[in-house]
């Protein structure tokens, strides 16, 4: 049985893993502004609360850069005080089993790939759409992260006045200050500017789709997050915008689909063993 820890700046998700499935979870907010020692701390109560002599590792996603062999996490998205932390080494020794650690969305990624529906693809990218974007790899059926698990950072890249996180993401609905929360309500009720948010953000997750398309010409891509849940009043324009790719060998034979895996970043989590 392995711990599974999906670290967030919002949140921190935890549960036991066995044979594929997530027991006993427990989600806490994140005591994300506080300094380092505090955020440790709040981390070690919460494996005691589900620790059993059962657990034999222990998996993290976190939403950073990270040195998977070391166990180092480096400047952790909205986690301000965690600028390097020996994580690994840390947990290591106060609960004595292995730990594996990497990154958020990698974690997601193989958790569609080894749980969801990414089962049927040997070479796929998986997308995590929230509070910002982040990508996995997949190639020959492995997680390939790069180094230090940087592989998949796409949401960095420049894009028109800024990046493709501030585009792709709920970044984009607070640049007109709201939600994709209350956009997908108003949109849902046919309300006009609502509706043209969402096929604006269409196009621009389209250009991000090509950009994965020419980096890694996946055969699948899966979509997750917060932001999925909307994904009929995107998809339209998105996949309108993927027609534009100049090698349609490529855009018309990937396959665009949501997740429909829960916990696929515990389970995810829980595989790092595997790889």
């Amino acid at each position: 049985m392995k711990l599974a820890i999906d670290l967030g700046g919002t949140n921190i998700r935890i549960a036991q893993v066995e044979d594929g499935r997530c027991l006993n979870k427990v989600s806490v907010p994140c005591l994300a502004q506080a300094d380092s020692s505090t955020v440790l701390g709040q981390l070690f109560q919460l494996i005691e609360r589900v620790m059993n002599g059962r657990i034999d590792g222990i998996g993290i996603g976190v939403p950073s850069v990270v040195d998977p062999g070391k166990g180092i996490v480096y400047n952790v998205a909205n986690i301000s005080s965690w600028k390097e932390v020996h994580l690994k080494a840390i947990l290591e020794d106060r609960f004595k089993v292995q730990v594996a650690i990497n990154n958020d969305s990698n974690c997601f990624t193989l958790g569609e790939k080894k749980f969801g529906t990414g089962q049927a693809y040997a070479n796929m990218v998986g997308v995590t759409i929230g509070t910002g974007i982040g990508a996995g790899v997949i190639v020959n059926h492995h997680l390939y992260g790069g180094e230090y698990v940087g592989a998949g950072e796409i949401g960095a890249l420049p894009y028109l006045d800024s990046d493709y996180e501030h585009y792709c993401s709920s970044f984009f609905f607070k640049r007109y200050g709201t939600t994709g929360e209350i956009e997908a309500k108003k949109a849902k009720e046919g309300v006009k500017e609502s509706l043209e948010l969402w096929r604006q953000f269409g196009i621009h997750m389209g250009n991000l789709l090509k950009v994965i398309l020419f980096t890694y010409s996946p055969q699948a891509i899966v979509l997750g997050g917060g932001i999925v849940s909307a994904f009929s009043l995107f998809d339209g324009t998105m996949r309108d915008e993927i027609k534009g790719f100049p090698y349609n060998v490529i855009s018309d034979k990937v396959e665009v689909i949501t997740s429909h895996l829960k916990d696929a970043s515990l389970l995810g989590a829980s595989a790092l063993f595997e790889e």
